[in-house]
């Protein structure tokens, strides 16, 4: 399921049931906008023929308000099958059936939705969502006011759920003040109605987060509890579905130590969240036309294209071609990687009559081999992976994956795993750099230990290994660095060559 954000594609929210809205829309929209009305009030998604029309009418209309209606404004993810998932799956196509966020924010207009901070998110009973909006909306508008936050309480997803999430959008601070002040409405609504004894503070958090929160062995956690005297528990992976891959923090505490440790909570989920964010910028900048979204990875974080290179595929491409954005003079060259995984994970991956390993290579477009062991006790066995750049982040990273779909790393641990490239022994020096310089600011970059073993004997192909650890981002960052660093010294290799051959010339 690729999904990227259009900027043709715009939605508004908060509008009266019973209004013309046609007439709002300024300019017109050449296609049939999409409408969800209910007793409270309509949705409309609309799709102009060109961003620059979008955002024309996001300006017109922002502001706008009418029957003490204002209206919410953002645009919208569009959702492009180009590997046919979504239609298998039986999911609904955004506009019809999509899950709509119920913004009670009346002076919100989503200029903060596409922005690339992480929100904060919390999860509420039901039974207090009337009391947080308060009557006539007075609680939430006081909120958003008093916090400068813009507070989406998605009270219509999962209509009859025991609870609600609720999206807060601003600064660190007034999130943070934002939660505060609505754990402090619900302690106060449990009080009086005599229904709850304690009122957990619970915040959602992406999967692909959750383990740099946790830290080695719990260590974060068992710091956060200690500095902020409170109770922290993280729901099993178990509980994960493939539509849903948040975890819920459980925090247990007075209110003041409760809203202390979401401060420390989620702090070190943005420094997680803007490290994954910078990689995968990275990956779209060192990989030109990247489909970073089709990966089925990047689930969580913004989908970030390669400037000037939108997505124009529509959704009976069956593949995705990376050279039809920006087209190159020539394909990159393959590349090998030899990645190393816990033994008792091979079967895994082979799958049943190697069904799983097939798959992955018919995916991914690379050729994966699981290299023979001379060792049967030994606790790792390597695979070799053949492709492309987008071959190899493919099919690393839905390794990476299946490793902690299937537990081989349990629930507080974070996937690391140990990578080999090979490189030039001309290049080793420069990926070491003066003194180690180079390689501990690709270290400090890109959070991956990364080796260059000494005294090694190049190969037959004058190569030597390069070792990379870490979790998959940290790894594919620093393999892409080291190779960028490999096509510099062969482009002043190649420089120096025909320095030489024009001179050879010159005098003769």
């Amino acid at each position: 399921l690729s999904i990227s954000l259009s900027l043709r594609k715009i939605q508004i929210r908060n509008i009266p049931p019973h209004l013309q809205w046609e007439a709002c829309l300024s300019p017109p929209p050449p296609l049939s906008p999409v409408v969800n009305a209910d007793s409270d009030s309509a949705v409309v998604n609309v799709t102009y023929a060109s961003k620059e029309e979008a955002k024309e009418a996001i300006e017109k209309l922002t502001g706008h308000s009418l029957e003490n209606h204002s209206f919410s404004i953002s645009y919208i993810l569009d959702v492009e099958s180009d590997i046919g998932e979504a239609q298998s799956r039986g999911a609904p196509r955004w506009g019809r059936g999509a899950r709509e966020a119920d913004s009670t924010h009346p002076g919100a207009m989503g200029g903060r939705q596409g922005s690339h901070e992480l929100p904060l998110r919390l999860l509420v009973p039901t039974q207090f969502v009337g009391a947080i909006i308060g009557k006539e909306g007075l609680t939430i508008k006081n909120i958003t006011k008093q916090t400068q936050s813009k507070v989406d309480i998605h009270r219509k997803e999962n209509m009859g759920a025991s609870e609600k999430a609720i999206t807060i959008h601003s600064t660190p601070d007034g999130c943070s003040h934002a939660c505060k002040m609505i754990l402090e409405v619900m302690e106060k609504e449990a009080a009086d109605t005599k229904t709850a004894d304690e009122v957990p503070l619970k915040i959602l958090a992406h999967n692909s987060l959750v383990g740099r929160l946790i830290g080695k062995e719990g260590r974060n956690l068992k710091k956060m509890e200690q500095d902020t005297g409170t109770k922290i528990t993280i729901s099993p992976l178990q509980d994960l579905t493939l539509y849903n891959q948040e975890r819920t923090i459980m925090i247990r505490g007075g209110v003041e130590e409760c809203c202390n440790a979401e401060v420390e909570i989620m702090k070190k989920l943005r420094e997680a969240y803007e490290n994954d964010v910078a990689a995968l910028n990275l990956q779209a900048s060192l990989i030109p036309g990247l489909n970073l979204s089709a990966l089925g990875i990047s689930s969580g974080l913004p989908v970030l294209s390669p400037a000037g290179a939108p997505h124009r595929g529509s959704s009976h491409h069956a593949a995705y071609n990376p050279f039809l954005v920006r087209p190159l003079p020539a394909p990159p060259p393959q590349e090998v990687v030899y990645l190393f995984i816990p033994t008792q994970a091979v079967g895994a991956l082979i799958g049943k009559k190697g069904q799983h390993i097939k798959e992955l290579a018919r995916y991914a477009g690379a050729s994966i081999k699981i290299a023979p062991s001379d060792n049967p006790d030994a606790p790792e066995r390597m695979v070799i992976i053949t492709g492309l750049p987008e071959a190899q982040f493919k099919a690393q990273g839905r390794i990476f994956g299946k490793l902690k779909e299937d537990n081989f790393f349990n629930a507080k641990e974070e996937v690391k795993l140990e990578a080999h490239i090979k490189v030039p022994a001309a290049a080793a020096g420069r990926v070491i750099g003066k003194g180690g310089k180079t390689v501990n600011e690709l270290q400090n970059l890109t959070s991956a230990e990364v080796i260059v073993p000494r005294d090694q004997t190049p190969d037959e192909n004058d190569e030597v290994f390069v070792k990379i650890i870490g979790h998959f981002f940290a790894s594919q960052t620093a393999q892409r660095k080291i190779r960028e660093i490999i096509q510099q010294v062969k482009h002043q290799e190649q420089k120096s060559q025909h320095g030489a051959a024009t001179a050879s010339q010159h005098t003769k």
